[in-house]
């Protein structure tokens, strides 16, 4: 039993909680307004460095691959967050991904205004949202919960 609560208490060690100085029950809840999904994923890191701040959903959900919306192959959201987190280019691309167009895939990624945070987001299913309303629907929820410093 001690094992257990061991191993549980290191896995929620290792988890991202949220960006420094923002409550993650704030944050959860917007991002859930915002992109809430059983196959949506959301990732905040620090600009640069990579450090992962935050995830929404669970690292199972995130860790699914999707089609790129960029070409032929698949792509999965922490590929999407490495190469923000270096270029800070936006990113919002969505396309179909089942080949009868029951189903698509959305993905946004991006600076966080005022911060040097970026995030990479993705969204799967047949009521996905295309990759530039998750960017204005995730810009709305970092300001609700305090991650942004826009006005």
């Amino acid at each position: 039993m001690a094992g257990v609560a061991l191993a549980a208490l290191s896995l929620t060690a290792c988890s991202p909680t949220a960006p420094p100085g923002v409550d993650r029950d704030q944050l959860d809840t917007a991002v859930s307004r915002a992109i809430g999904d059983p196959n949506s994923c959301l990732l905040i890191a620090k600009a640069g460095t990579g450090k992962l701040y935050y995830r929404y959903n669970t690292y199972t959900a995130c860790d699914r691959e999707q089609p790129s919306c960029e070409g032929p192959g698949k792509a999965k959201v922490g590929q999407l967050l490495d190469r923000t987190v270096k270029s800070r280019a936006a990113v919002m691309l969505s396309c179909d991904s089942k080949a009868d167009a029951s189903r698509g895939v959305g993905w946004a990624a991006g600076p966080i205004a005022g911060t040097d945070l970026v995030y990479a987001a993705m969204m799967e299913g047949d009521r996905a949202f295309p990759g530039r309303i998750m960017a204005d629907r995730l810009e709305g929820a970092f300001r609700r919960a305090k991650v942004s410093k826009a006005p």
